[in-house]
Formats: structure tokens, C-alpha cells, sequence
């Protein structure tokens, strides 16, 4: 089949899975073409990956295809007008709600309706997303895990991580990998840092860009927390060797890929119970109340203080991570999502070399 993959600007986990499916397909003998901006084909590396990319732009000479995969609302609303004229079956991935749907402005609840209406296959990425699809109309929803892509090995030892990080053989590393952005609720990292001002060896660390950093960077320094922003990392194993816990204090996730990094590296997740998270880990994470700063300080302290237990947990989560599906079997998946709609498509097409597909 030939495929176009349809994303709008992502420097995070929908760029990651993409370019996790895309050469997968590729390997399968399917022909893949990706649509998006410059910035998420830098950010993802989808050049050094060897995909087919093309600009957005380009997306007006588009002119047929087996079938177009768009992921997210607003690569869903740019790709149903496209499908729909050339009679292209459209499947769109649901990663992410749209946090304060109660408040959301009429227009954004007409995309949603539209989207979930306009589409032949929604995939949706945590059961709570199949529900919500499913009220505002979809056809046929269903839930479509994402893997974690693996991370490359650790470059430095865990000792000279930690040195790097200024932490001691006797500190606790809580390690937070986010984007820096109100859904992940960093402020609460924050919370949780100057509740515990009394222990010294509690050493937090948050990895990842986004446009509240001079806000976390200026409360850090006004109130000497021990936290450390490190900025964006393309060494995530080494971080992750070098942790004893890792943290996220979301408001909301799906699948998060680094909940499914930490526990796959064994490292004792605490984590906000929202979204598909508590899907996703079971018993094998901590699971505290959104915003509740003295639940989440307290479950630290007790890990922190207890070497046993955080080896039971960690022991929890690789058992629970030997569960999901792993990088093939999503794309395995996909494929059989994809033939069983191009099956009786009348409309087929070829690529031609002017950025689009020609109808035959």
C-alpha cells in the first residue's frame, strides 16, 4: 500500500511514533510518504531515518492515495477534505484529549465532532480517548497502544551521570522527562521539591525544553529548590541509569512514553493517575492524585527511605512492562487496520515525482 503519515508541528511523543511506524511500514513493503513541518522533521530526525518527507504545503498537489493516516486533531482536520475528494480512506490516531473540554469555545468542539464524524478509522491511543470519540461521533473507534521506541544505551556509567548531576552515592535522583508545557503540570514538581526542604538528599532533575522554562527557572532560583533544569537530552538511557525514581505530575496523559521508558528501565515510577496511565502501569507505579503535593511528597520520602521497596516496584514494572506490545506489534497492527480499509476501495494510486499521488 502506499501511505501518506500526516502530522502537524510535534517535538514530542506523536513525532516519536511516527518515526517508530513509518520505517516499520516501510520494512513491510508498504511505501510511505510524511507530511509535515520542517521543525518536527528536525526534531524527529525523519531524514536520518531515510522517510519520504514532504511539506505541508505540499499537501495541495496531493491528489489521491490507498490511504491517509493523520495524527491528531489538527492533522485529522487538514487531512479529511483531502480524503474525502479523492475517496481515500482517512484513519486518524487520537494521542491527546483536549484538556478543559467544559470550557473549550464552540469551535474547538465542532473540530473534535468533525474529525471523529469525518473519519473511517479512529485509532485512540487510552480507552478514555475511545470514549470520547466515540460521544463525539466516530464511526468505528478502537484502542491502538503505542510503544515506547527503545532508547539507546546509556553513554556514561550511572556513576559519572550522577557526578554530572551533582548527586552522591547517598541522594535520591527523582527524575521528571517532560515538555515543558501546562499539561504537564511542572509547578507541581515544584510543590513536591519545597515540601521535602528537609531532605537534603532528595535531589530532583526535570529534562525537557518548552515555553514555561524561564517561569520553573525563575521559581527554582527565588526559592533555592533543588531542582536542576537540564534542557533538552538526546541521552535519556544515561538519565535513567542514573535515577532512583522517575516522576510525572501530568494533568493528563495517554501512553506515556516515558512512564513506559522508566518502567522498561526499571526505575520505580510515580506518576499522576489520569488519562490511560493507570491502564498502562496497573499496580507496578505509584498512583497519586493530580495536584495532591503532600500524597506525592510522602510516597517519595517513603521510596527514598526505603531501598527494599523501590526494588519490589521496580521489580513491578519490568513484569508489568513484558506485557505491552512492543514497536512491531503496533505496526503489525496498523497493517491489518489499514488493508481491512483499502480492501474494496475502488480508487488506487501510484507516486508521482511532483509531491503528490496520481489517481489510476
Amino acid at each position: 500500500m502506499k501511505v501518506a503519515q500526516l502530522l502537524t508541528a510535534s517535538t514530542g511523543g506523536i513525532g516519536r511514533h511516527v518515526g517508530s511506524i513509518a520505517p516499520r511500514l516501510e520494512q513491510r513493503g508498504h511505501q510511505v510518504r510524511v507530511f509535515c513541518p520542517k521543525v518536527t522533521a528536525e526534531a524527529q530526525g525523519f531524514h536520518q531515518l531515510g522517510l519520504d518527507v514532504w511539506p505541508l504545503r505540499s499537501l495541495r498537489r496531493f491528489t489521491g492515495a490507498d490511504l491517509v493516516h493523520a495524527h491528531g486533531l489538527k492533522a485529522g482536520w487538514l487531512a479529511l477534505p483531502i480524503a474525502w475528494m479523492f475517496k481515500v480512506p482517512v484513519v486518524v490516531t487520537w494521542h491527546n484529549a483536549v484538556l478543559g473540554e467544559g470550557l473549550a469555545p464552540a469551535a474547538v468542539r465542532q473540530t473534535l465532532r468533525a474529525v471523529a464524524l469525518g473519519a473511517d478509522m479512529t485509532l485512540a491511543a487510552s480507552r478514555d480517548l475511545v470514549a470520547q470519540a466515540v460521544r463525539f461521533g466516530a464511526r468505528n473507534a478502537r484502542l491502538s497502544p503505542i510503544a515506547a521506541p527503545v532508547l539507546p544505551p546509556a553513554r556514561v556509567s550511572r556513576d559519572e551521570q550522577r557526578r554530572a548531576l551533582g548527586a552522591g552515592a547517598h541522594d535520591t535522583v527523582v527524575l521528571t522527562v517532560s515538555r515543558l508545557a501546562p499539561q504537564k503540570n511542572l509547578g507541581m514538581v515544584l510543590d513536591i521539591a519545597a515540601a521535602v526542604r528537609d531532605k537534603p538528599d532528595l535531589r530532583f532533575v526535570v529534562v525537557g525544553e518548552g515555553p514555561e522554562r524561564d517561569e520553573l527557572q525563575r521559581r527554582i532560583t527565588d526559592e533555592r529548590l533543588r531542582v536542576r533544569l537540564l534542557g533538552r537530552s538526546d541521552d535519556i538511557g544515561s538519565l535513567l541509569a542514573a535515577a532512583d525514581l522517575a516522576l510525572l505530575t501530568s494533568t493528563w496523559e495517554a501512553r506515556a512514553l516515558v512512564a513506559q521508558e522508566a518502567l522498561l528501565a526499571g526505575v520505580p515510577l510515580v506518576t499522576t493517575r489520569v488519562g490511560g496511565i493507570e491502564e498502562l502501569v496497573g499496580s507496578a507505579a505509584v498512583l497519586i492524585t493530580p495536584g495532591d503535593v503532600e500524597e506525592a511528597a510522602q510516597h517519595i520520602i517513603a521510596l527514598a527511605d526505603n531501598p527494599d521497596k523501590r526494588r519490589r516496584l521496580s521489580e513491578a514494572g519490568l513484569h508489568q512492562a513484558a506485557t505491552w506490545p512492543d514497536e512491531d506489534d503496533v505496526v503489525d497492527d496498523l497493517v491489518r487496520v489499514y488493508t481491512e480499509l483499502a480492501r474494496d476501495r475502488r480508487y488506487k494510486g501510484f507516486w508521482d515525482d511532483s509531491g503528490g499521488f496520481t489517481v489510476r
